[in-house]
């Protein structure tokens, strides 16, 4: 199983010296990949109708992925990154395959792009995007990723998306792995007939019964498990030993990797203690 640590973004100030620490940190470590999520637009939840149930506000910052980890990417030379997950749905495709990839060659083939359909309308409506359309918008972005990875010129005509011969250059080398994460039986199955991999930010129990679901799901599909990859996100250990314990519990029954999350465990501005925090997850993992 692979082991990787999430940017803890939302507590952690901007700055060079942060992020270097800390992904120099994770090499040092033995860290496969690191992690990071997305969020556009940030808003307050009081006075919405109908209300903000996500888990996030105004008072959460996020660096956007592309950007963090071609900085990441600089100053690195072996560890992956994850997008965990992008709200696809919210940005133009053609842009975000040619961000994706611009990181994936300039990273020696280092990204992952996970992806997820977002939850907060009041970003979509902030970026000009339709809300109610977001989860066929994402089943038709992933295919035309796909393509222009793929193709040198695209002729492509659906329902949100029209490209008359056109295409990115530089392509990248790869099919980038594409990864969905999700909560509901409908995210397992999207998962299962359109991703690479999924994300899980779960407990190690929930994660277990939803790999069983996206296996069943693959097995609908006719698409087999070989090759196909499963991530626990450990959002919900209170502790490491208990964040190791998920990891492993998912592990023993077919996870290929893992991520530590060091963020609302009071640590705040400390990269320090950030680190320190997934190094003794990383250890407890290892001694498991």
């Amino acid at each position: 199983m692979k082991i990787g640590a999430s940017y803890p973004m939302r507590e952690l100030s901007c700055s060079p010296a942060n992020v270097r620490r800390f992904i120099e940190a994770l090499e040092e470590l033995g860290f496969t990949h690191m992690m990071a999520n997305d969020h556009v637009v940030v808003t307050p939840h009081d006075r919405r109708d109908p209300p903000l149930n996500g888990p996030y506000t105004d008072k959460d910052s996020f660096n956007d992925p592309f950007v963090l980890f071609a900085f990441a990417a600089a100053v690195t030379g072996k560890i992956d990154f994850v997008t965990g997950v992008l709200c696809l749905p919210q940005r133009q495709t053609a842009l975000v395959a040619q961000q994706a990839a611009n990181l994936d060659l300039l990273s020696s083939q280092r990204l992952r792009l996970g992806v997820g359909i977002g939850w907060n309308y009041v970003e979509f409506e902030a970026l000009g995007i339709d809300y109610k359309t977001r989860v066929k918008r994402t089943e038709e972005q992933i295919e035309l990723l796909r393509r222009f990875w793929a193709e040198p010129v695209v002729d492509f005509s659906g329902r949100f998306h029209r490209v008359h011969r056109g295409g990115i250059n530089p392509r990248p080398q790869r099919q980038i792995p594409i990864w969905l994460g999700g909560y509901t039986e409908p995210g397992f199955v999207r998962g299962a007939k359109y991703g690479d991999g999924f994300v899980f930010a779960a407990s190690g129990e929930n994660a277990v019964a939803g790999w069983e679901r996206v296996r069943l799901h693959l097995q609908d599909c006719g698409r087999d498990e070989a090759g196909y990859g499963g991530e626990l996100l450990a959002i919900f250990a209170p502790d490491p030993q208990s964040a190791a314990d998920d990891l492993h519990r998912f592990r023993d029954v077919g996870g290929t990797h893992g991520c530590f999350h060091s963020m609302d465990k009071g640590l705040g501005d400390d990269v320090e203690a950030h680190i320190d925090y997934i190094a003794k997850c990383k250890y407890l993992w290892d001694r498991g």
